[in-house]
């Protein structure tokens, strides 16, 4: 025996049944089929029964050997007995007792690969015997031969099953009982055969242990088939619950979403209300008629600038809050970082100062990138709260080789991407550290938070292979750290130079807006730049203009969200009857688009500039121009 895993003693009757229990398990963690598992079983169990009965007691030693290219399971079972003084009458099968001494041997060797015995009358007896692992079986070696050694030791003597191995185990037992009293029978029969006593009583008693023996059977049988049936329930509860996580799950996440979200808008909304008072301002300042040529440009621009930030913040918004299941990509956290960092301003209040301390070099994770950001945002509030309206948040990021030890767990060999938040607030308890990624775990008061956001925090990274710790000291604050698997980094693309105003040159465009003030401006804008424009206030008023006299336009140009029909529904439309009228479409944002995409279709992201809205124009007309100009 090369490796030895384990060993039992056999010094109690009760030792034979967890010998017996102890090597079927090993059996199936090699990865023999039940057959044999039950073969090696029986064969332990019957040479255990040997030594128990005959010597008084024993030993079991498990273990692996290496051998002809293979590996086989080899059991050795030793006593300090009397020896086998008929070994090889009993090898050859010309031994007869009437103790069994030699049944077990036989029946053992017959089961087994390998069968070796060395026995020493007055000394003892060592029984070696072992079966090969199947074909196909990974090769046990180094740290999985030790840590399946200490599976086998830590398993658990008594099963689910145990009560019915038990109860087939003294079926047996009366099955052996029942061979030793027959053979009692016959020789009773041979002795009193001239005098014939006795024959009817020995018969009557051999039909009783008959009938036991039926008995016990169909009660063996019985039980299987109620225990195959509860295990049948138990399975389908299993799966009904595990649907149920799945389902609770997901409205976990939402809830988390939402709560991150409405945590924003109080900033979001006062941060909207500045940028409509710049617009306001500059345009009441620009109606008035003695403005000089330079501050009207100035006033101008201040309109122009506004949107453009108006625009960012309602993208950000957007991307933040979007509804969707976890889509992991590569991205730059210290990019999120940066962006986010402009919206925590308007979270956090004033009185907070935020600091950001990030790396030259650029750090990719692959993650969902709205989950790390309503994690970032969940850690801000919970820092803002935590210093009560003033302070100063710390948001830093930066590279590390392993992960720390967490939990109790070891530490993990990286790269990771470290991001960290921390606050000057009052610092969380220590009997509270524990707790606090817990979901609905709060310390504020009743309608001031649900004890949410630090669980989407510790479920975020747990799912994107990460982890995240925290770190106190009463009154000296605390620091959140997350950290994310780290990926090598990927090639973005690059801005391209915008392109200037391009005149229409007369090209048809069929409009399809709902809102009369968008619709009225983008035909003012198409006609300012050389287009001919038709208005259309539906997809159906649309889809009516080009029934009548679909040649006369050039390309179509519609919003996506619209009453009825929405504009991407109109474009595979259009697409289906006039397959080479191109499509242009428009949308602030929608969620149609979101889940399912453009189709193929260009978009163009509201708001827009004229420059976007020229340069796209022009890219999809140019070809129907081509053909109207060729007559094709």
């Amino acid at each position: 025996m090369k490796w030895t895993l384990l060993t039992s003693p056999v010094e109690h009757e009760d030792d034979i049944v967890t010998v017996r229990q102890r090597v079927r398990r090993l059996a199936e963690r090699l990865g023999f089929e039940v057959q044999d598992q039950t073969r090696i079983a029986t064969a332990v169990s019957e040479i255990a029964r040997n030594a128990y009965g005959y010597a008084g007691g024993g030993r079991v030693e498990y273990g692996l050997d290496q051998e002809g290219g293979g590996q086989s399971l080899v059991i050795r079972i030793s006593d300090k007995g009397p020896g086998i003084a008929e070994l090889d009458a009993i090898l050859e099968g010309r031994y007869r007792s009437s103790t069994g001494l030699g049944i077990g041997i036989t029946g053992s060797r017959r089961l087994m690969d390998r069968f070796e015995i060395e026995t020493v009358v007055g000394q003892g007896t060592i029984v070696t015997f072992g079966k090969r692992l199947p074909s196909g079986v990974e090769t046990f070696t180094g740290p999985r031969l030790a840590k399946l050694a200490e599976a086998v030791a830590r398993a658990r003597t008594e099963e689910p099953l145990v009560a019915l191995r038990e109860q087939n185990r003294e079926l047996m037992q009366s099955l052996a009982e029942l061979a030793e009293r027959q053979d009692e029978a016959e020789r009773l029969n041979r002795e009193l055969a001239e005098t014939n006593r006795g024959v009817v009583a020995l018969h009557s008693e051999l039909e009783a242990q008959a009938a036991q023996l039926r008995q016990a059977g169909a009660s063996l049988e019985s039980q299987v088939a109620a225990r195959t049936a509860e295990l049948a329930e138990a399975n389908a509860r299993l799966l009904a619950e595990a649907v149920e996580r799945e389902r609770t799950e997901e409205a976990l996440r939402q809830a988390q979403k939402l709560e991150a979200v409405g945590q924003l808008t109080g900033g979001v909304a006062h941060d909207f209300n500045n940028l409509l008072t710049v617009i306001k301002s500059s345009t009441d300042l620009l109606k008035r008629p003695d403005l000089a040529p330079e501050r009207r440009e100035r006033y101008v621009a201040a309109i122009s600038d506004t949107v453009d930030r108006a625009a960012k913040l309602t993208g950000q918004l957007l991307a933040f809050a979007r509804r969707q299941s976890l889509k992991p990509e590569v991205f730059a956290a210290c990019d999120s970082v940066r962006a986010l960092s402009d919206m925590m301003g308007t979270l956090t209040g004033s009185r907070i100062r935020i600091v950001t301390d990030l790396p030259d070099a650029t750090c990719f994770v692959h993650a969902d990138q709205s989950q790390f950001d309503t994690a970032l945002v969940n850690m801000a509030v919970n820092a803002r709260d935590a210093m009560e309206g003033e302070g100063q948040l710390t948001i830093r990021v930066w590279g590390v080789e392993r992960m720390p030890p967490i939990r109790g767990q070891a530490a993990v060999d990286g790269p990771y991407v470290a991001v960290s938040i921390s606050d000057t607030g009052v610092g969380i308890p220590e009997d509270r550290l524990e707790r606090i990624f817990e979901p609905f775990f709060t310390t504020k008061g009743v309608g001031q938070g649900t004890g949410l956001g630090l669980s989407q925090v510790f479920g975020f990274a747990k799912q994107s292979g990460g982890e995240v710790t925290v770190a106190s000291e009463p009154g000296h604050g605390a620091t959140f750290t997350m950290y994310l698997p780290r990926v090598p980094e990927v090639e973005r693309a690059t801005d391209s130079e915008p392109e200037p105003l391009v005149d229409g040159h007369g090209t048809c465009v069929l409009v399809v807006e709902d809102n009369v003030e968008v619709g009225t401006f983008a035909v003012q804008t198409l006609t300012d730049l050389g287009y001919v424009p038709v208005l259309a206030n539906s997809a159906e008023a649309a889809l009516a203009e080009l029934a009548r006299d679909a040649d006369r336009f050039d390309v179509v140009f519609s919003d996506v969200v619209m009453p009825g029909m929405n504009g991407l529904d109109l474009a595979r439309r259009i697409r289906e009857e006039h397959h080479d009228l191109p499509v242009l479409l428009a949308s602030g944002y929608s969620h149609v688009m979101a889940q399912n995409g453009t189709y193929g279709f260009e978009l163009l992201h509201k708001p827009y500039s004229v420059e976007e809205l020229s340069r796209l124009l022009r890219k999809v007309a140019t070809w129907q121009r081509r053909k109207r100009i060729l007559g094709l």
